[in-house]
């Protein structure tokens, strides 16, 4: 009999890491927390290391015929930044790897690399270091981003418990409409190159998308308050897929409410042009870098009165399920249906 092969796709993104992963134990006292979160958590004295990575593959994470090549850079950077952040830890340092064909010209890889620059000048980052290669197949960049904070206040996902608020910094959904926005004008590039894009009007879900910021004013809104939050993660994968993350790791169960989820009107308008449902943009679509976290009501009077956070919803034990809450009062099942790496890529 033939063996069963079992597919990637099958898996999906965190079935392999989880797969591949769940045998690994930890042997240096120094590692706090490894795998499992949005960044490794080190112990080398009085300060905590913070250290995550990601990688942005051209047809994968980008398209080269609408990201300028600054802005990608930009972006690539910043995207790191944002998973140090969700751990309420502050970015220092940042190594670059690259990988790119003969094909591109320096004046390109300038443009990258100047983007690079501008987000470590932005947000007081250093570029200390990385590695260069040739590609086959386009450009690949990876980005590994080093943090610090301080022991009792990193915060980790596996902290939520039954009654804290569920919170979200910003809005939702608007990267993805933009995204949505530029394969259209795309399509319509590649058909007649003649014809001009219309991207007018839709300037913020355009920065939302090409060069999106993360959400440093947040976390030194949580140190000038001396908020404590019991878990968080930034929204990069959806709404829905995030907030099932917090759950699982927390061993709990959440309500989140439809009516409360913050949406732009931008968002909005583009929605109904797309015939998209502007919530399911919100809950699914990913890429939005705000921070969603989790407040003992204690803590929350904190933060009532900023008008950059939203509260959506609570913790529940884990028997009573993740659920979202519609406007009439029906409750729907929260699935992870956001962002998949090795999922089907249209």
């Amino acid at each position: 009999m033939k063996e069963k092969k079992t597919t990637i796709e099958e898996l999906g993104e965190f079935g392999l890491i989880r797969h591949l992963t769940e045998d690994i134990r930890l042997k240096n006292q120094s590692t706090l927390k490894g795998i499992g979160d949005d960044a490794a958590v080190l112990d080398y004295g009085e300060k905590l290391v913070v250290i995550t990575s990601d990688i942005f593959m051209e047809g994968i994470h980008f398209n080269l015929i609408y990201s300028p090549m600054k802005h990608l850079g930009y972006k690539a950077v910043v995207a790191n930044m944002s998973d140090l952040y969700a751990m309420n830890a502050v970015p220092r340092q940042i190594i670059v790897s690259l990988a790119f064909s003969s094909k591109l010209t320096l004046q390109k890889v300038e443009n990258l690399y100047s983007g690079i620059k501008l987000a470590c000048e932005n947000y007081n980052v250093d570029l200390v270091g990385g590695d260069t290669s040739t590609s086959m197949t386009g450009v690949a960049l990876s980005i590994t981003a080093v943090g610090e904070g301080e022991r009792e206040k990193i915060v980790y996902r596996n902290g939520a418990k039954k009654n804290d608020l569920i919170c979200v910094s910003g809005d939702l959904g608007a990267a993805y409409l933009g995204l949505q926005l530029l394969e259209r004008e795309k399509k319509i590039f590649l058909g007649n190159p003649d014809i001009q894009p219309a991207l007018e009007g839709y300037d913020y879900l355009l920065q939302r998308q090409l060069k999106p910021e993360p959400r440093a004013d947040i976390i030194s809104y949580f140190r000038e308050y001396n908020v404590s939050p019991s878990a968080m993660i930034d929204i990069s994968d959806g709404l829905s897929s995030d907030i099932l993350h917090i759950c699982e790791e927390s061993n709990k169960g959440c309500k989140i409410f439809a009516e409360h989820i913050p949406i732009d009107h931008q968002t909005e308008k583009l929605s109904a042009e797309f015939n998209i449902t502007p919530l399911v943009a919100a809950l699914n679509g990913g890429e939005d870098y705000e921070l969603l976290f989790t407040l003992s009501p204690g803590e929350f009077v904190k933060v009532k009165n900023n008008k950059k956070i939203r509260t959506i919803g609570h913790i529940t034990e884990r028997e009573d399920g993740c659920s979202l809450v519609t406007h009439d009062g029906t409750f729907i099942p929260l699935t992870a249906q956001g962002w998949n790496a090795y999922g089907s890529q249209e």
